[in-house]
């Protein structure tokens, strides 16, 4: 029998008590979930969600679906992706910060080597360049445009709620997703009750 479908938010002490009843989806980059991510968790990057859209459709037939990212910020948008696919998922309230902060378990794999928060990240390419741009504006005043137009593209990405620069940086290599670990998570999707490494 197909559970009822649930588009909201979870706090992690709501997702704690259900967990089990869950499939939980992690829509950070591979080197995110590999710093750490919740029990049972399969990733499958925001920029791959709509190829496992078949998978996660299946998935969905079995039980609700729940959508974690490092904030909640990235796991609203892939609901809202799934919102528009007829999937109703729920985002869990602070990601995996929240989670970890109340002291709930991060599994990591074995193995695995944490990468930055895609958010630190960002924060550290966007105030290298704007650095960068100022100290090389010193010589060539042109150069200062390398900075404003840094410091637009942060303006609009807080108004539009997306981040172009995150887009681009999950993109390069120890953010991508290894075809097999994209292939096994949606292996497990298909497959009820296949174990998760």
């Amino acid at each position: 029998m197909t559970a009822t479908p649930i588009t909201s938010a979870l706090t992690p002490d709501q997702v704690a008590r259900r967990i089990d009843t869950l499939t939980v989806i992690d829509v950070r980059t591979p080197g995110e979930y590999a710093s750490g991510h919740l029990p049972q968790a399969l990733n499958i990057p925001l920029d791959d969600l709509r190829a496992a859209l078949p998978d996660l459709k299946a998935a969905a037939d079995r039980g609700d679906l729940l959508i974690v990212c490092a904030s909640g910020n990235r796991s609203a948008q892939a609901c809202a992706t799934l919102a528009a696919e007829g999937l109703g998922a729920a985002t869990l309230t602070g990601g995996t910060t929240e989670w970890a902060r109340l002291g709930y378990a991060l599994d990591r794999p074995e193995g695995g080597r944490a990468v930055w928060a895609m958010e630190r990240q960002v924060r550290l390419a966007a105030g290298s360049m704007v650095l960068a741009g100022l100290l090389a504006g010193r010589r060539w005043g042109g150069a200062r445009w390398v900075s404003a137009g840094i410091a637009g593209g942060l303006v609009f990405s807080a108004v539009t709620n997306t981040c172009g620069m995150a887009q681009v940086l999950s993109r390069l290599p120890h953010n991508r997703a290894r075809a097999c670990d994209l292939n096994t998570a949606r292996d497990a999707l298909r497959a009820p009750g296949a174990p998760v490494e």
